[in-house]
């Protein structure tokens, strides 16, 4: 069986591709993953991700409440329906189970971004899921 952080570098190579400009991939490191045995079937994921300069994601949603908080440079969310945010280290940022994100970048084209992801999602569901 594989790790959760092995299986999240499969679905990362699978689930954030490179624009035609190819700009480069999102890093993405487990810190923890957690039972959550006062919510039935839940589990806490926290994940350290870093964007290299440039570096875009996939248009996706993550079932889950994903609780974002920056470390390191700026990065730019917008979920479907709402106005592009672009955030600085110190700032958070959320997404709910049912939200689309369909914009998630570094802000910079010559610095690296890094933040951390706490997500509250179902056990064994996936970290994220491509939305066409």
């Amino acid at each position: 069986m594989k790790s959760l952080a092995s299986s999240c570098a499969l679905l990362l190579g699978v689930l954030y591709i490179p624009c035609s400009h190819a700009a480069p991939h999102a890093e993405v490191k487990e810190v923890m993953l957690k039972d959550l045995p006062d919510f039935t079937g839940k589990e806490g994921l926290v994940l350290e991700v870093v964007y290299p300069p440039g570096s875009t994601d996939e248009v996706h949603r993550h079932d889950a409440h994903a609780f974002v908080y920056v470390l390191e440079g700026s990065i730019v969310m917008q979920l479907k329906g709402s106005e592009a945010v672009t955030l600085h280290a110190g700032q958070s940022f959320y997404e709910g189970p049912n939200d689309v994100h369909i914009v998630g970048r570094n802000a910079s084209t010559t610095k690296p971004a890094k933040f951390v992801v706490f997500l509250v999602k179902n056990k064994g569901a996936p970290i994220l899921t491509p939305v066409r």
